[in-house]
């Protein structure tokens, strides 16, 4: 899992929880696949709705922008980003995401690889309602700031914890990445996160760094599907 702190700007959220108010709202089970729909209770707005449409697309070029979302996912295709609403007692129990999504309006299909929720309301709106993802180490629960979101596989086991009070927003989406196995795309992460690091220490010539610059992306090139 990776944790980015801030995607979204308190006043960004602000925006977003006011126009989706105004949206329109539907059951979120006609949107869900095959033995999921049986365990999702919650309400997804519409994404026909002009609106709604508008803010998929501004978060989209926020992903766009975001130098971790690149560094971690390194995209190739992005799903619409959906809004989901769950209020009391509503819960989307444990379920895997579909590995193959056709993108609206088009005849074309991505493969998810990664799956990520920005959460827009703050821990202390709503009880329960963690996100809960199944790794190696067990089950990991996860309640984050507005704005704050998470990526994980999508290939994880996970679910929606009932919420018992309050109401929580989020906005999910799946990215297709240029590099398919999981561990690959995780070590070219932490390459690049180190040569990041690297780049602000003055001790570390640029040969260095232009070597390992070389290895980062020759095997991405070796590795990348497009």
């Amino acid at each position: 899992m990776i944790f980015i702190k801030q995607l979204l700007s308190s006043d960004e959220v602000g925006v977003f929880r006011q126009q989706l108010q105004q949206a329109r709202w539907q059951d979120g089970r006609s949107t869900a696949m095959g033995m999921a729909a049986s365990v999702k209770r919650n309400g997804q707005a519409d994404p026909t709705d002009p609106q709604v449409q508008q803010l998929a697309n501004t978060l989209l070029a926020k992903y766009g922008h975001n130098t971790q979302i690149i560094s971690a996912a390194l995209p190739h295709r992005i799903f619409p980003p959906c809004f989901n609403r769950y209020r009391q007692q509503q819960t989307y129990g444990l379920h895997v995401d579909a590995a193959i999504m056709r993108l609206p309006g088009s005849s074309e299909v991505m493969r998810s690889d990664m799956s990520m929720t920005t959460f827009l309301s703050s821990p202390d709106e709503y009880d329960g309602g963690e996100l809960v993802i199944k790794t190696e180490f067990g089950y990991q629960h996860v309640k984050l700031e507005a704005g704050d979101a998470v990526l994980y596989s999508s290939g994880s086991l996970h679910k929606v914890n009932p919420v018992t009070a309050g109401t929580r927003l989020a906005a999910i989406t799946w990215i297709q990445s240029m590099i398919a196995d999981n561990q690959m795309r995780e070590t070219l992460y932490q390459l690049d996160q180190s040569i990041q690091s690297l780049m602000q220490n003055e001790a570390i010539s640029r040969d260095e760094l232009d070597r390992l610059h070389h290895v980062y992306h020759n095997l991405i090139r070796q590795h990348a599907r497009v």
